[in-house]
């Protein structure tokens, strides 16, 4: 069983733990911006940091803001109080905002420009930030909630509108049975705006949300309808390495951002500094433990974005990298479990996984998956010849066509049967893993892991998700 670790919590428990523990080795310095000057400074030694003080924090990069991020630092930083540090090691987790994955990408290219043709070939490809168009994008707005002393306060509560308008999600923040709920919207919606109407809102839960809206007083109901939106980070992911020369590197979010629906974000960034705590360990020097680090995470990194990018296209797009892929795993997963493994999303939740490891495994099940269909339609054809030879001559049309008729036909019944209850416009994830179930030899415990059905009438469809991470 998975529970919900709220990332703000865990934050917590890392800070009372470098109090408690290093009291004078570890130094906390708050409300400072730090923009590399040279990655390879003192002949790659060490790195030259400028450190400014500011008074707040800087505003996210989002589309709210984007164009806004100098001004904000302008205003925000004070360009006077500022100091030139050296570092002989630079970890850079600064989330979405990727202050320093963005140097690392200016100062690559300015080495690049600077150099032979020949010298390029040898420096190897270009550091950048590959960044994908959101095609599929909704908003938020979080609604603090308490849930019933009887309901399971270890589960993430999830539930959705058939139209696909709405989406919800309720994630633990403590164990007294006060949750996070997030409401999900796209941004066009007049309830995704700021300064919307409560009453419409509070309309919209009764008739979507019903067990929600008896959890949520009015005062609450106007304070989520007068809030802006927040936005879901875009997918991004850094390549081809994690490193800028010797002595920094990039972790978490500012090597690789995804959407938080499977929980992969924060865990991946958890395995990120569990490799890099390897690396440092193992290795005679941080010039080799920086480039062991980034040769073991980078390719994961673009795997991990480009994977999760699949289970969130919009439209026919989704159908044909999330829900057809996953249909026909759940498929031959029940057929030959020993051969074929789950779906993608279940196999994600195994920590014995890697992504790149698990994307060729797919790959090469795909393959499998064809020459099995292959030879289902030979061996069917094959043994149907008596029948299609009678049926071609009572319609006197070819053997060949016959064939292909009976068995396209045959196919497409299934087919439409096996996609009906996957055609809901904004089908949840829960949703999708609860239809499209799993191995037969799951033991309950990891049943449990994916989803438990809690109610399903009329109108909506609510379910209750076990998912490693939150917004």
């Amino acid at each position: 069983m998975t529970q919900v670790l709220p990332r703000d919590k865990l934050v917590g428990v890392l800070h009372q733990h470098i109090l408690n523990n290093y009291q004078g080795k570890i130094e906390l310095l708050y409300q400072k911006e730090v923009t590399p000057l040279d990655f390879d400074y003192n002949g790659g030694s060490s790195v030259l940091l400028n450190v400014a003080d500011c008074q707040t924090e800087f505003l996210r990069d989002t589309p709210s803001n984007i164009g806004a991020q100098n001004l904000a630092s302008e205003s925000l930083c004070d360009v006077e109080k500022t100091e030139s540090i050296t570092t002989k090691l630079l970890i850079a987790a600064d989330g979405t905002a990727r202050t320093i994955a963005n140097e690392m990408a200016k100062a690559d290219k300015a080495k690049r420009d600077s150099m032979g043709f020949f010298e390029k070939i040898n420096y190897g490809p270009s550091f950048h930030i590959k960044r994908y168009v959101d095609d599929n994008q909704r908003v938020y707005k979080t609604i603090p909630m308490k849930v019933p002393s009887k309901w399971r306060n270890d589960l993430n509560f999830s539930a959705r509108s058939k139209d696909g308008r709405i989406l919800f999600d309720s994630l633990p923040a403590d164990a007294n049975g006060n949750q996070c709920g997030v409401l999900l919207l796209k941004k066009d919606d007049e309830m995704a705006q700021p300064n919307s109407d409560p009453r419409a809102l509070r309309k919209l839960f009764d008739d979507f949300l019903p067990q929600f809206s008896a959890l949520l007083d009015d005062e609450m109901i106007a304070t989520v309808a007068k809030k802006p939106p927040s936005f879901l980070p875009s997918f991004r992911y850094a390549a081809p390495r994690l490193n800028q020369g010797n002595c920094s590197v990039i972790l978490g979010d500012s090597a690789h951002t995804v959407k938080p629906y499977f929980g992969l974000g924060a865990n991946s960034a958890l395995q990120d500094v569990q490799v890099l705590k390897r690396s440092l360990e193992g290795t005679s020097s941080i010039k080799d433990a920086v480039n062991q680090f980034s040769k073991e995470r980078a390719a994961e990194s673009k795997a991990l974005v480009q994977i999760s990018r699949n289970l969130d296209r919009p439209g026919a797009l989704g159908l044909l990298t999330f829900v057809f892929p996953l249909i026909i795993d759940s498929i031959f997963n029940k057929m030959a479990p020993t051969i074929f493994s789950p779906n993608t999303i279940s196999m994600l939740q195994k920590s014995e996984n890697t992504f790149c490891g698990l994307r060729v495994r797919k790959r090469f099940e795909r393959l499998g998956q064809l020459m099995t269909i292959g030879a289902f339609f030979s061996g069917l054809k094959v043994g149907t010849s008596k029948l299609i030879q009678l049926l071609s001559k009572l319609t006197g049309r070819r053997n060949t066509t016959v064939a292909a008729t009976i068995v396209s036909g045959m196919a497409a019944i299934i087919l439409v049967k096996k996609l009906a209850v996957f055609f809901i416009p904004g089908l949840a994830p829960a949703d999708v893993l609860n239809k499209a179930g799993g191995s037969n030899d799951r033991s309950k415990e990891e049943e449990t892991l994916y989803t438990i059905s809690a109610y399903d009438d009329g109108e909506q469809d609510f379910s209750a998700n076990m998912s490693g991470g939150g917004i």
